[in-house]
């Protein structure tokens, strides 16, 4: 399980690097203007990365957060409830650190799950 999430981890932080890496010119004027144009374009991209990179590090922090439980001997255990994740949950996303009913209620919350 160590080298899944291993795995994982390492392929998130690329990702990360990728859509946080600073374009050449940032200080590029950026605009929302009437017509669609370049600047219209580059603003909707840059909202589209912005949130792309904070799904992946909130997984990012799950994955983390998984390694931590696994050295502690508490991987499988809900951060929430302190009840069991079923085993399918986490055959499913190794990752997870609250059981479904807490990633539901959290996704209730903040739109987001683990």
């Amino acid at each position: 399980m160590e080298r899944v999430l291993e795995d994982r981890r390492r392929e998130l932080e690329g990702e990360l690097e990728i859509l946080t890496h600073v374009p050449r010119d940032p200080t590029a004027a950026i605009s929302f203007g009437k017509r669609v144009g370049e600047g219209t374009t580059e603003a909707v991209e840059r909202i589209h990365t912005t949130s792309a990179a904070r799904a992946l590090a909130a997984m990012l922090d799950d994955v983390r957060r998984a390694l931590a439980k696994l050295a502690e001997g508490s991987y499988g255990t809900c951060d929430s409830c302190g009840r069991a994740i079923s085993p399918e949950r986490l055959e499913a996303i190794p990752w997870a650190v609250l059981c479904i009913a807490c990633a539901g209620a959290r996704s209730g919350r903040r739109g987001g799950a683990s």
